[in-house]
């Protein structure tokens, strides 16, 4: 089964300095039917403007994943945490028990623009606990090359819970097949560029901000249909 939610779809948070698209319910949108995907609690597609920012504010039983689309966000924790994250780079943070955090723009000209996931941990009350990576695009360039996920995996980032992060890149007219994840679910999120995804006889084409919720498929093909504009996306195997 596959559903397409489209980037209108989703709810526009407008406070002026932070511009928020959800694509569940989050903050002042509710809405029961729309709630979660899996242990995917929130997908939240930022902009914060030069010089605003998040003040500080706290989390706790939450894996929390951040992915720089551009600009730069600035991470300040009470684990004494601070770094400036550039484009490309992916933060996790196990809020665990208790985690106190900001993120802001330090830049007095450009914004930031970010992607921020929340997922249900697998245990709670957990010692909280922050990492983050530079992943430059050339190392996921027609690749389902894993970002985040749990267990004993090279390179990547930490995750309590049984979740795999990819943030592939295509250039126009390459394709990636994801295989078959059986009874598992898929979540596909559009950052940039136009693909096609198919799934056996069916087609579905998606842009910017669109995203689809995938479950019990068999193997599916993505590819870059742009002109001259690569695709970017990013796709999470979750239970």
């Amino acid at each position: 089964m596959i559903k397409v939610v489209t980037a209108e779809e989703r709810h526009t948070s407008d406070k002026g300095a932070i511009h928020s698209e959800f694509s569940f319910s989050f903050s002042d949108y509710d809405d029961p039917s729309n709630a979660h995907f899996g242990c995917l609690l929130a997908l939240n597609d930022n902009v914060v403007q030069p010089g605003q920012g998040l003040a500080p504010h706290p989390h706790h039983d939450l894996e929390i994943v951040t992915y720089v689309v551009s600009g730069t966000l600035r991470h300040e924790d009470d684990l004494g945490n601070t770094q400036d994250l550039t484009a490309g780079s992916v933060q996790v943070m196990s809020a665990g028990a208790g985690i106190r955090h900001s993120e802001s723009n330090p830049s007095v000209t450009e914004p930031v623009r970010f992607i921020q996931m929340w997922f249900l941990p697998a245990e709670r009350n957990l010692k909280p606990a922050w990492d983050s990576r530079w992943f430059p695009w050339q190392e996921r360039e027609g690749l389902l090359k894993p970002i985040v996920a749990s267990g004993p995996h090279v390179d990547c980032l930490p995750i309590n819970q049984d979740v795999q992060l990819f943030i592939p890149k295509l250039m126009t007219g390459e394709e990636l097949s994801i295989p078959s994840r059986g009874e598992r679910r898929t979540h596909l999120f559009m950052l940039s560029g136009h693909i096609d995804l198919q799934c056996g006889k069916q087609k579905f084409p998606l842009r910017p901000g669109d995203a689809a919720r995938i479950r019990n498929a068999e193997e599916l093909t993505v590819r870059s249909t742009g002109s001259g504009e690569a695709a970017e996306f990013i796709l999470i195997d979750l239970p």
